[in-house]
This record gives structure tokens, sequence and C-alpha cells, in this order.
């Protein structure tokens, strides 16, 4: 099967593929593991043209790029999620059974829809069991965690699930291993072992790269029990020199980097391997806006944000550099509903029992405040007067109304882009009001774009004739200089002119989320402006999750973690303790970031100890820790 064309690394999987042998191509940021995995797909598909193969993935980019660069019959990708619904989806009186299982299970995550049924479940699920974007038990449907679980079970029950995975696929491929569910890997590497039939699974990734929780983080065990064979792969075809030295000193494993050895790798110019830059700054004053302006960044261009990305750990980090902060401050800092939640835990707790006709205010009134911290809450929102009038909203309705307020940041951001080229991923969190505004914003886009068609597909607005076109011109334009107009406003103006008609949907979401929509109502449109640039990738920001798997000539990384405990950006310069666990976490989002450069790296930390500044001496060379004050 070895041909000299191939890298070295995937004639070593080859090997291993000859033998019958699981196998794990594992390698550093930037080493082209997918190039590899695509090298592997169609070396099988040369030597065995009748033979299925599946590859899964972690996301819908993924999955185009894939196809991408292998467009043949017997080749089917999917994310993970997609392909096992569709392996188990058939089965509906097996998925049934094995949903009211975990149902009862107490150590299951899926919730029970009916606590109080004295007969259990009889007709519950009478319309099956589909796969939806949102989770409604009651229904009978399934959200993306409910499907790992559900095939889990479904696989661990029915040997014949096992054996038909078997026949239908001879390959299955994993790419992005690490972020793959522990669910997903035990129904590859433990479950279909009950099948005698034969397959050879094979998984492609880095432990490094490891940022999304509850991945299964690495092989480690299935690689020392012989399960998997490993295939590191040290070339690195994306980073300069200066990158690779840095991203050799953070990793914990055995892999280890160097310049590829291909002249016409991306990292290499005229046969030898860009040098770059690599930078660690720090600033007491923590003035960022001068910070990007000085000589450290000169011929960065932080409008180009196809080429220039700068890195923070949150999107409540971005909001106000971006504009959208009132936006976020709604949907992830309420201090009403903030009060409510806690309202609702103590009542959980203590099992104090509420009369269905109760207000909000009796409710808390009725609560025991058992602690300081809820005290100053209270007294806090009946003292300043924004908050006074937002409690005055809901104070008087029922508490088993209030009680049912959730806001939640996934109904803002979701479905952020990468850059403005990119596609939108299958489905979104974003609710019926944010999606109405996405609506209209996009109508404005379109006819500035000189989008006609896409236009016309988008607006409400009849257009048949000269003047009809003049008039949405009006509007429009109109509609532009409405920035520091109400969000309310604004759609009220779009949908009397009939550019964007308030639809069922937004109508029954305002209807059911009056405290959210009052809220929202009273912010600029601006703001929302400011947001919908951010999530169409038309700004330098982005999350540090959110790059993994891109790439930037210039990346700058802020090293704050926004009050996040997960995260500790001191310890990873050796200073304070804490969880382990923290540490590992920090080390590989911060390896994530870095080796996201092509160029140039510039990390900056704010206000850091002495002992920060001399690790980052070590890691980054003397000659590349500098002061901006």
């Amino acid at each position: 099967m070895v041909t000299s064309r191939l890298e070295p690394e995937v004639e070593l999987v080859l090997e291993q593929i000859d033998k019958g042998q699981n196998f794990l191509l594992s390698g550093g940021a930037g080493s082209g593991k997918t190039y590899s995995l695509v090298q592997v797909i169609k070396e099988i598909i040369k030597l065995n043209p009748i033979t299925q193969i599946a590859c899964m993935t972690y996301t819908n980019a993924a999955v185009k790029e894939i196809v991408e660069r292998v467009n043949h019959k017997n080749l089917h990708v999917s994310t993970i999620h997609d392909f096992l619904w569709a392996m188990v989806s058939p089965f509906q009186k097996e998925l049934k059974d094995c949903l009211i299982e975990l149902i009862n299970d107490p150590e299951s995550s899926i919730p029970n829809p009916d606590t109080e049924r004295d007969e259990p479940y009889a007709n519950i699920f009478e319309d099956g069991i589909s796969y939806k974007e949102h989770l409604k038990i009651s229904r009978g449907e399934i959200s993306h965690d409910e499907v790992l679980l559900l095939s889990n079970c479904m696989y661990a029950k029915h040997k014949l699930l096992c054996d038909i995975l078997k026949d239908k696929f001879k390959f299955i491929f994993v790419d992005e291993y690490q972020d793959t569910s522990p669910f997903v890997i035990d129904i590859l590497l433990n479950q279909i072992r009950k099948s005698p039939k034969k397959n050879i699974v094979g998984f492609f990734g880095d432990s490094m790269q490891a940022i999304y929780d509850p991945g299964i983080g690495d092989l480690f065990k299935y690689i020392e029990s012989g399960m998997i064979k490993e295939v590191q792969k040290s070339q690195n075809r994306r980073n300069p020199q200066s990158v690779i030295d840095l991203a050799n000193k953070l990793r914990t494993d055995t892999i280890g980097q160097e310049p590829s050895s291909d002249i016409n790798a991306p990292n290499m110019i005229d046969g030898v391997v860009k040098q770059g830059s690599t930078k660690f700054l720090y600033s007491i004053k923590g003035d960022l806006n001068k910070i990007r302006s000085n000589i450290h960044f000169d011929k960065w261009d932080f409008s180009d944000n196809r080429n220039t990305k700068e890195l923070n750990l949150t999107h409540n980090l971005i909001a106000s550099k971006a504009g959208f902060e009132k936006l976020m401050d709604i949907y992830d800092k309420d201090p009403i509903i903030g009060l409510k939640t806690d309202i609702v835990k103590r009542i959980k707790k203590d099992g104090i029992v509420i009369k269905e006709d109760m207000t909000f205010e009796e409710v808390i009134e009725a609560v025991p405040i058992r602690n300081r911290k809820q005290e100053l809450k209270i007294d806090l929102i009946k003292s300043v007067s924004w908050q006074l009038e937002l409690y005055n909203q809901i104070k008087d309705k029922p508490f088993n109304h209030v009680r049912k307020i959730y806001l939640n940041k996934d109904s803002l951001i979701d479905d952020k882009k990468d850059d403005v080229d990119s596609d939108n991923k299958k489905g979104s969190k974003r609710d019926n009001l944010i999606k109405h505004l996405f609506k209209i914003q996009d109508i404005i886009f379109l006819y500035e774009s000189r989008c006609y068609n896409e236009f016309i597909k988008k607006t409400d607005y009849r257009v048949t004739s000269t003047r009809d076109k003049k008039e949405i011109k009006k509007i429009i334009d109109h509609l532009k200089g409405l920035g520091n107009c109400s969000i309310k406003e604004v759609i009220d103006y779009a949908d009397t002119k009939g550019l964007c008609k308030k639809d069922d949907r937004y109508t029954e979401f305002i209807k059911s989320n009056q405290y959210l929509s009052f809220r929202v109502d009273q912010v600029k449109f601006s703001c929302f402006q400011k947001l919908y640039s951010y999530l169409e990738g038309s700004t330098p920001f982005s999350t540090q999750h959110k790059v993994k798997g891109t790439e930037y000539s210039n990346v700058f990384v802020i090293l704050d973690n926004g009050n996040w405990n997960n995260y500790n950006f001191a310890r990873l310069f050796g200073e304070g303790s804490g969880a382990k666990s923290v540490l590992i976490r920090t080390q590989k989002i911060f390896y994530v970031c870095c080796t996201r450069a092509k160029d140039n790296l510039i990390v900056y930390y704010d206000n850091p100890s002495q002992q920060v500044i001399e690790s980052a001496r070590v890691l980054f060379g003397k000659d590349n820790v500098h002061s901006c004050d």
C-alpha cells in the first residue's frame, strides 16, 4: 500500500491499516493533520474503490472542507452527531426504551419531563424520538448532548447495531478526536468490539488542543493498552520558527515540532522557514488603545480582520471593545433574573413551599435571607434607579411566571462567524427577537452591497415598479440614520414600511418573553449593529476558543481570564496555586492561541508581577519581553 509520494506518517498509518490495527495520528498545531487524513482516505479509495468510509468531525465547516478535498460516492462525511443519529434513528422502539431508561437513571443528565406521572411514560413518546436544536423531552425531542447519550446506550444494549455499523463501514475516521465525547469513543473502541466483524477505526488530532469540555482530551489509556497504535507527526507547515520554538516549550507531552521539509509549505520562503516575530508585552496602565498603536504593532492593520485577530477569553471581555456591552449585560448579567435564580436555589435547598398565587415580591419577602451577599443584592436593586425600574416591571407578576424567565448569552451571541466569508453553522441558539433584528440588518447589508436578488428574497417589501425601487431606497436611507433610536423604534419602522414584517415567531416570542423584550427594546439600534458586525466576522475580535482550526498573519493574545475561574493565566507563568485541571486547561488554550500565528504573535499581560515577567523572559526570550509604559 505504500507509495513514495505519500507523507512518511501516512505511510506508517497505512502500515497499521494493513495489520488491521486501529490507529491515532497525532500532531501539533499546523502539522497538516487534515492533509494527512485526506491522503489516507484517497489511498484507501484507490486501493479499495467499493469500500464505504465514514469520516466524522467536529463542525460543519470541517465537513465542508473534507468533502471539497475528497469528493467520492463511497465517502460519507458528517458531524459526529449527524452520523450517530443516522445510525440509530431508524430503531425507534429501541430508542424509546433507552430514553426512558436514561430518564429514570439518577446518574443521567437527561431531565425527567414529569416527576408526578402515575403511569410511567405510557404515551409520552407516541410520535417517536426526533433530533432538534432544542431539548423538549415531553415531546420526544432531543438535542445534541442527548444524541450522544442515547447512541451510547443503544450500542451498549444492542449487538445488532454494532454488526450493522461494522458491515456498513469498514473504515471509520474521527477528525479532531480530542474534542469528541467519551461516549462516542466508548462506542468506537469498546462497544463495537462485541461484534466479531472486522473494521478499522482511525483518529486524527492533538491532545494539546483539547479545549472543549467534555471532550475525551486524549487516548493515552487506549494507546497503553495496545488497542490503538499512535503515529506522531512532527512537521509544522503553518508557523514561523519563533512560534514553533515557543509552542515546543508550551507542550506538555512528547510531541516536538520542526519546520516542514516541504519547500512549498506555507511557512517556507525560498526553501527556508520564516523567522516571524514573537513578543510578550505588559503594562501597568493597561490602555489597550494606546498599546495597539505603539511600535510593536507597526504594519499591523486591525481593520483587516482576515489577517489580524485580537483574541480574548470571553465574549464579555470583547463586548465593551466591540460596542455591544449593553446587550451582553441584559443576556448575561441581569440583576433581577440573578436575584430570581438565587431565590429559586434557596427554595429548592430549604424545601420552602410557595403558594400558587404568590407574586415575585411576596416570595422574596417570604424566603429567609441566609447571607449578606443576597441582602446586598436586594438593597442594591432597590437603591439604583434603573434596577428598581426593572424590578417594578415584574415584582407583581406571579412567581410561577417569573421563575420561568431564563436569560442565556447563547441566545444572543451563538453562531459567530470566523470571518465574513464563513458559513453559518447548522441551527442556531439565537432567540427569535435577535433573529428578527438580524433579518433587518441583513436586509440593510444586502441592499448596501447591491446584492439585489438576495435582498428581494429577504425583504417582505414587494417590488413591482420603479416607484417601489425609489421608495425602498428612501426607507433604507432612513433606516441607516436610526442608529441612535431604540431597537423597538427600528423594528416598528421596518414593520410599518413593510420592509421586515413582524412574523408569528417574533410576535409569539415577544408575548412569551415580555421582560426580555422590555429590556432589549430600549437599547439603541447601533448597539445591535455592533453585535451584528462582531458575529458576522467583520471585526478583529474573537474568543480564544473560537479560533481553533484557523490561522492569521498577525495574532494579538490578551491574557485576562475575565473572572472565569476555569482559567488562570498567572499560574501559566508560575504564580499562585490551585487545581491542576485549571492549569492544564489554561496551558491548552494558550497553546492554541499562540499557534494561530502565521507571521507575528504578540501576547499581552496587564499589570504582571515580577514572577510573571521573569517567566515570560524564559518562554519568549529576554529581548522579546517589553513594557508598554
